[in-house]
C-alpha cells in the first residue's frame, strides 16, 4: 500500500464516523432521548460547523508551521477529517443561512466528498495510472454517479416521508 493511502483512508472513516456520530446525536437531542449538549454563547446556539472550521484551521496552521510524521500525522488526517465532517455536516446552512438542521443540501454534500475521499483513498497515485487503469477509474466514477443519483432520487421519497416529523422535532427543541 502506499504510504499516502493509509493517511487518506484515516481521513475517510473520521469522516464517516463523524458524520454519522454528529447526526445520530442531534437526533437524540432533538427528540430529548439525552440532554441539550448544545453550545450557548450569549444566548446564540453555536452550530457544529463552527467547531469543524476551527478544528480546519488548526490542522491549516500545523501543516503549514510544523509539519507532523508519524504518529502525529495521522493525528492531523483524524482531525481532518473530524473537521471535515462537522462542516459539511451544516453545508445547506452555508447556502440558506438561517435554514434547517435537516437540510437536502448538507446530505448531498457529505456524500459527494465521501465519494471524493473514497476514490482517493482507495485508487492509486495519477502518476501510476496506466490506460486501462485510467478506463477503469472512469468505468467507478460512472458506477459511483450512478450510485448516488440513484441514492439521491431514493432519498426524496424517504424525505418526503420523514422531514415533516424531524421539523416537528425542531420545534420542540432541546428541553
Amino acid at each position: 500500500m502506499h504510504p499516502t493511502k493509509h493517511i487518506q483512508r484515516l481521513v475517510l472513516t473520521s469522516f464517516i464516523v463523524t458524520f454519522a456520530l454528529a447526526r445520530i446525536v442531534v437526533f437524540f437531542i432533538m427528540s430529548r432521548d439525552i440532554p441539550d449538549l448544545y453550545f450557548h454563547f450569549g444566548g446564540t446556539h453555536v452550530h457544529h460547523l463552527n467547531y469543524g472550521i476551527f478544528i480546519l484551521s488548526a490542522v491549516g496552521a500545523v501543516l503549514l508551521f510544523e509539519p507532523p510524521s508519524g504518529k502525529w500525522l495521522g493525528a492531523i488526517a483524524i482531525a481532518y477529517g473530524v473537521g471535515l465532517a462537522l462542516t459539511f455536516d451544516e453545508f445547506g446552512m452555508w447556502l440558506h443561512l438561517g435554514g434547517g438542521y435537516w437540510q437536502r443540501a448538507s446530505f448531498d454534500a457529505v456524500t459527494i466528498v465521501a465519494g471524493i475521499l473514497l476514490l482517493l483513498a482507495y485508487t492509486p497515485p495519477i502518476r501510476y495510472w496506466t490506460r486501462r487503469r485510467f478506463a477503469w477509474a472512469i468505468f467507478l466514477l460512472a458506477i459511483l454517479s450512478i450510485f448516488f443519483w440513484r441514492l439521491s432520487v431514493t432519498l426524496i421519497s424517504i424525505e418526503q416521508k420523514t422531514l415533516p416529523k424531524l421539523e416537528r422535532l425542531k420545534k420542540l427543541g432541546p428541553r
